[in-house]
């Protein structure tokens, strides 16, 4: 981690206001595993050519996420059954800067993303029904019953962003992943493990994919919330994510630890 670190502060840095301009909201996205060491081999090849995100001289940043399901983990089994169509809700807490939001992912039939959003106090965080417009906002957004849910796995972890000079390309880079499944107190860790996201307006060409691809690295599909379920709840249904979790240990030395 240390020759990552020494890697990003050679970048090109760029603002959060300045990145307000590469929101995507409405998307295309590509992701990758890999583990840390490969990581640093991707950004020496990458570093001149991306701006990273800088949060008063943080180039890491720190967040906290808590997915909520319904009791019989509807949005969860969506992902799990193949539909096409899903959803997922959940509170997000950016912790170097103290903000925190409540936010609706879509997912369609054509593969893209859209993301909408509401700020929230952070005491709302773990209750965010408690907060009226943000409980509005689930009402209106959500086709599920927002008096039906349950939070259901915490997700911890750092990232870092990066954007392309062009600003059509933002890439989102998570690691040291914590999972807590809040209805039965297991924890998981899998901290070698690295999910990259390649967010895009459109599917286009991409230096960062590139880099990937010149190490034999392919796209896998994966859901940090759906991740997170699988490795601390033993009991549901998971075939669809067996290989993935076969991937993973093979090139994280098995080091997944469950507590």
């Amino acid at each position: 981690m240390d020759k990552l670190q020494s890697i990003l502060s050679e970048m090109s840095t760029i603002s959060l206001e300045e990145m307000k301009q590469v929101k995507l909201m409405n998307r295309v996205d590509t992701k990758f595993m890999i583990s840390i060491r490969q990581l640093e081999d991707v950004f020496d090849k990458i570093k001149a050519d991306y701006y990273i995100q800088a949060i008063n001289d943080i180039l890491v940043a720190t967040y906290q996420t808590l997915y909520y399901d319904t009791p019989d983990l509807a949005m969860y089994i969506a992902h799990q059954n193949k539909k096409l169509n899903r959803q997922k809700i959940r509170t997000r807490q950016y912790c170097d800067t103290a903000n925190a939001f409540c936010e609706i992912k879509n997912k369609n039939n054509k593969g893209r993303t859209k993301k909408v959003r509401i700020p929230i106090d952070l005491k709302y965080f773990g209750e965010f029904e408690d907060d009226k417009e943000a409980l509005s906002f689930a009402e209106q957004n959500l086709k599920y019953p927002v008096s039906d849910l349950l939070p259901q796995v915490e997700t911890n972890f750092k990232r870092i962003t990066i954007v392309n000079f062009d600003k059509t390309e933002r890439i989102t880079i998570d690691s040291g992943l914590y999972f807590k499944n809040e209805q039965n107190g297991v924890i998981a860790e899998v901290p070698e493990l690295v999910i990259i996201e390649v967010k895009q307006g459109m599917a286009a060409k991409s230096l960062f994919i590139n880099a990937l691809h010149d190490l034999h690295i392919q796209p896998q599909s994966i859901s940090k919330y759906c991740l997170g379920m699988v490795l601390t709840n033993s009991a549901v249904k998971h075939n669809r994510f067996k290989k993935k979790i076969q991937y993973i240990k093979k090139f994280v030395t098995n080091k997944i630890i469950i507590s």
